[in-house]
């Protein structure tokens, strides 16, 4: 099973796409995070994408493409994908669509995720990473136990650069324009489901929201 998870920076696309994960048992791919790898092992394709990662704005295409073609070739791929944060352009979902349909398969379901700018920025300008072992932490929902550092491995958590105020803003102005297409060229695509979620609020109502459409649509069962 192949799905896409839309939905603005901050909406919750990675905390509501590996839940989806561990109900279905197919891995979470998030070209965010390899990218981001790939900055800090201080790779050549690290070197090439991090001015369009601190920046936030979008990496170019054929970047993203081979790395979701090696993807789809690894074993873990073998059940299917849950994407985070991948197609994020009308052109990219084209791509992605000529990449499944050369493995003989089609995209299952598109997801997307609905929380307002507001929520979004405190959201995001609250998260905090360890720059050691990856831990994600918010500072208002999920802040760690020992003050400014990681629960994990003790190293002093930091703000990423993309999770600053003004950039935030910069970043769901270009979802605005380049993203938002997204919905309509998926919601006119025939034998696709698509379903929204409003991830508003906790994430308990999201989780709870979530698990009622994909039960309602038979993607997972009681």
């Amino acid at each position: 099973m192949y799905i896409v998870f839309l939905g603005p920076p901050g909406a919750g696309k990675g905390t509501y796409s590996n839940l989806t994960s561990k109900w279905l048992g197919i891995p979470v791919i998030s070209t965010g995070d390899i990218l981001r790898n790939a900055i800090e092992n201080g790779t050549p394709l690290g070197k090439r994408v991090e001015i369009y990662v601190d920046s936030g704005e979008l990496v170019p295409d054929e970047v993203i493409e081979k790395l979701v073609d090696e993807t789809l070739d690894s074993e873990a791929a073998n059940k299917g994908i849950i994407f985070d944060g991948f197609p994020r352009t009308v052109n990219q979902a084209e791509i992605l669509h000529r990449l499944i349909e050369n493995r003989g398969s089609k995209l299952d379901l598109v997801i997307e995720l609905y929380a307002d700018d507001e929520e979004i920025v405190q959201r995001l300008s609250s998260r905090r990473v360890c720059p050691e072992c990856n831990a994600i932490y918010n500072l208002i929902t999920g802040p760690p136990k020992n003050d400014s550092k990681c629960d994990i491995c003790g190293t002093e958590i930091v703000q990423r650069e993309d999770d600053k105020p003004e950039t935030i803003q910069h970043r769901l102005n270009v979802y605005r324009k380049q993203t938002a297409p997204l919905l309509e060229f998926y919601h006119n695509k025939a034998g696709l489901k698509c379903i929204i979620v409003d991830t508003n609020g906790l994430p308990d109502v999201g989780r709870d929201a979530l698990r009622k459409k994909l039960l309602e649509n038979e993607v997972i069962s009681e």
